[in-house]
């Protein structure tokens, strides 16, 4: 069966030739593999490439492990590559199994301790020879416990093109489902969009591959890379944070909640770098809040959402189940596929409570940056009385400026506009209408 990733393919051919490395980076499992060595290759076919132009290594085989070596690799590769009139395009999967190796002939008590990395040739310095040649157009995927894809492009820096991939987002996973749509809503709410997942048939298998996934893939990836001597804090902090997507939270926040699950004290430090942890696996993100009013962002409360609502069920054995926060984190998963940069709103007012004026903040979910201007987003179960309206509401209304305002109900619920200018539409048609892209460019 094939899961078609369009906009994925057609970046990597957009990208094709551009003389830098295309690091394909991503969540585990989320298909980079498949992408490149599948769909990517199979449009290069169509458009007139000749199979005796692919060089595909999979660090990741025993059959190839010899090329893990980095000098092998570049040797191998340059020996496949001789005829200058021919155009080849290498793939090389799992680049980070690749281990450095030890320049020979050096004495290191002549080299400053600042620069002992340069004792070691790695895969960067065979990558980045390689991308010299003229015929020779480079892709590499990586993520893991030894070395995650945000390392590879912080080395490339502006030598790679970096594609970032997601699990399926609700429209490619309904395009591949074959169910009525309300019912898909209801699936990909549950077990997400981890391509392996949804290809499971049965519930029972999708939510075992889900959670051993979650506890000895990606967990286990950063206990090893970080070397974590207690990987205590980094369960319970994974927990706390899946039990409140899209909650306001910070570092000093989350280590209460921690060490409150723990029975013991946790820093606010340790804290703060297990978040990163799980932010360079990709399993969370992090989105800032945006002062509407006064154009500035708040740097110490933040929002966390989960890459995946099918891995964050499965961690909380499918408790839990809020609708409304799994609606939003969708929208926001939804938002950033697309490639939108997202904050979280925050509209400052002052009112009168009991007779005294007090400061208030009011949020808006979601503030869509496209270019000069903006789109406020807003996430509702529904807006069935005129109570809730006026709730849901009340921040779009108080912004004081002409952007545009979106609220998103739940379900099938058609496109209308009210008195003042606030578009309602329900998630379905939003997602998979093409109203989404059409509200907010």
């Amino acid at each position: 069966m094939v899961i078609e990733r369009a906009q994925y393919v057609d970046k990597l051919l957009e990208k094709s030739w551009n003389g830098k490395v295309k690091i394909v980076t991503g969540i585990r499992r989320c298909g980079k593999s498949y992408l490149l060595r599948t769909l990517f290759k199979n449009a290069l076919l169509a458009k007139g490439v000749k199979t005796n132009q692919f060089i595909e290594i999979d660090l990741e085989q025993d059959s190839q492990a010899r090329y893990r070596n980095p000098i092998v690799l570049g040797d191998y590769v340059r020996q496949l590559t001789t005829d200058t009139h021919e155009q080849y395009y290498l793939f090389i999967d799992e680049i980070q199994r690749s281990y450095r190796i030890k320049n020979e002939g050096v004495d290191e008590l002549l080299v400053p301790e600042e620069d002992r990395e340069l004792l070691y040739t790695t895969f960067y310095d065979v990558l980045s020879g390689l991308m010299q040649l003229p015929n020779v157009d480079v892709y590499v995927t990586g993520s893991n416990s030894r070395m995650l894809s945000t390392d590879i492009v912080t080395n490339f820096r502006d030598r790679g093109t970096e594609i970032k991939v997601y699990p399926l987002s609700f429209a490619e996973y309904y395009a591949f489902a074959g169910l009525e749509r309300a019912e898909a809503l209801e699936e990909y709410l549950t077990y997400g969009g981890l391509p392996l997942a949804v290809l499971e048939q049965h519930d029972s298998e999708k939510q075992a591959y889900l959670q051993n996934l979650h506890k000895n893939v990606y967990l286990k990836d950063i206990v090893e890379r970080q070397k974590l001597r207690d990987d205590n804090i980094i369960d319970a902090l994974t927990d706390a944070i899946y039990s409140a997507v899209g909650s306001l939270s910070n570092p000093h926040k989350l280590a209460q909640t921690t060490g409150s699950m723990l029975g013991r004290s946790v820093a606010d430090s340790t804290i703060k770098s297990y978040l990163d942890f799980l932010m360079d696996a990709y399993l969370v993100s992090e989105a800032n809040r945006w002062d509407v009013k006064g154009k500035r962002y708040f740097s110490t409360i933040k929002k966390y959402y989960v890459v995946d609502l099918g891995l964050r069920n499965a961690r909380l054995n499918w408790r839990q189940q809020e609708r409304s926060h799994l609606m939003e984190n969708l929208l926001y998963n939804e938002l950033i596929h697309r490639g939108y940069s997202v904050d979280v709103g925050v509209v400052e007012k002052e009112v009168i409570l009991e007779g005294k004026k007090q400061h208030r903040q009011y949020e808006i979910d979601f503030v869509v940056n496209t270019g000069n201007s903006k789109v406020y987003i807003q996430s509702a179960l529904n807006v069935d009385t005129p109570e809730k309206k006026a709730q849901e509401t009340y921040s779009l209304r108080n912004t004081n400026d002409f952007c545009r305002k979106i609220v998103v109900v739940d379900g099938s619920r058609k496109l209308w506009t009210d008195e003042d200018g606030v578009v309602y539409v329900g998630i379905i048609p939003l997602l998979l209408d093409g109203l989404l892209t059409n509200l907010v460019s």
